[in-house]
């Protein structure tokens, strides 16, 4: 008789589910699939040869200290060029720390870790980033989630959750948003709706968290300003990451925020795994040091911003009428929307045999909608594939289409 471990689950793991993404992502390994599904960057972009001769620099200068472990707060030389950087930007201060983790989602976390009790609210963006959401129920707490529209999260119903969570006495612990260049919904919060945010985080007294690993990823150089550079109080911890910028597979995203909360996230790391790659911080300080930045930004800028207007224009040429989609300023990743009656999470299955993969809707609502949108990735795959891609999936938007007009006649 096999022993029945699930009894001995916490209640936390129990909370635990799959990544919708995840388990999408295996379709997308299927041979001749063209993926807009994962956010993958464009292995085009990765600075291989630089990168190369980085390790063999440090590895000659470095080699013992960057080959054993490290401080749990990171690499001391990074995190002080990190917050130089925001101290010049972003109005870092005095009182602010810096730390580095095992990617963003590490650092949420950890946040999660040292904030949130069982019973806790937050308030999230609807759609929101799904990992993000996942990290933090899984602590017990309870998500409200406020709609986006094409300037970012709506003012007028987060004022309204508030007030409303605040009459029944349950304030949210933090607010989570993704303002610049959204994942998945593509759109960038205006500046009078950012001085807004924080307008009402100051009334209501939250904790604003900020992630923000797209900002680079500026194709129509529009004017940016984050959250943490409005923050009059010290009240924003933000995060952003090396993934999107230098490579995903180093694992290195950080945080900059109020000391006293940073020192607790530096504990909590501590009992997680102990330290960040130390090899992987020496490598992106190296990297920032030697001025490498600017230059592998402008062609990531260059690539990107041609794939994601390929795909707009492929949009546009193929898909029926009353398909709808966002132009992201920046990022990595449109958003769709179908007709109603085309249900994206059933029609997944039809367009995985036509080769094509996208992430449906619901995957990013924690209530259920999103049902007729869709995720659409544009930095990955080839220009010709975006173009194929795009044909595949379009035919069989048609095809659903048809049908549901059918179903329509029938039940008339």
């Amino acid at each position: 008789m096999t022993f029945d471990v699930s009894k001995h689950f916490s209640d936390r793991a129990n909370n635990m589910t799959a990544s919708e993404i995840r388990e999408l992502l295996k379709v997308t390994q299927r041979p001749g699939m063209i993926s807009f599904a994962g956010g993958l960057p464009n292995p085009e972009s990765f600075p291989i040869e630089i990168v190369g001769a980085i390790v063999e620099k440090v590895l000659r200068e470095n080699g013992a200290e960057a080959l054993q472990y490290g401080s749990t707060e990171g690499l001391p030389q990074l995190r002080q060029l990190l917050w130089e950087k925001h101290a010049r930007e972003d109005n870092a201060n005095e009182g602010d720390a810096v730390m580095f983790s095992n990617g963003v989602q590490q650092g949420l976390d950890l946040l999660s870790k040292v904030t949130i009790n069982q019973g806790d609210t937050l308030v999230l963006e609807a759609p929101s980033y799904l990992t993000g959401g996942m990290a933090f129920r899984v602590y017990g707490c309870e998500i409200f989630a406020v709609d986006l529209d094409g300037g970012g999260i709506r003012i007028d119903l987060l004022e309204e959750t508030l007030a409303g969570l605040r009459h029944l006495g349950r304030l949210p612990k933090f607010m989570y948003l993704t303002p610049t260049f959204h994942n998945p919904a593509g759109v960038t919060m205006d500046l009078k709706r950012r001085r807004q945010v924080m307008d009402l985080a100051y009334e209501f007294d939250l904790l604003v968290v900020e992630d923000d690993p797209y900002h680079m990823l500026n194709y129509d150089d529009i004017e940016v300003r984050n959250l943490k550079s409005l923050d009059e109080d010290n009240r924003v911890v933000y995060f952003s990451s090396f993934s999107k910028i230098l490579s995903p597979g180093l694992r290195l995203g950080y945080a900059v925020g109020q000391k006293e909360l940073i020192d607790k996230m530096v504990l909590a790391k501590q009992t997680a795994d102990l330290c960040t790659n130390t090899l992987s911080q020496f490598i992106a300080y190296e990297y920032l040091a030697g001025g490498h930045l600017d230059a592998h930004i402008d062609k990531i800028l260059t690539l990107y911003r041609r794939k994601r207007n390929i795909m707009v224009k492929a949009l546009g040429d193929n898909m029926p009428e009353g398909v709808r989609w966002t132009h992201p300023a920046g990022g990595m990743f449109l958003w769709a929307t179908f007709p109603e009656g085309i249900d994206t999470r059933a029609m997944f299955p039809k367009a995985a045999e036509r080769h094509v993969a996208y992430v449906h809707g619901r995957s990013f609502y924690f209530d259920g909608r999103g049902a007729n949108q869709a995720r659409l990735n544009f930095s990955h795959a080839s220009d010709e594939n975006i173009k194929i891609g795009v044909e595949r999936l379009s035919a069989v938007t048609l095809e659903e289409l048809e049908r549901v007009r059918a179903e329509k006649k029938l039940v008339a």
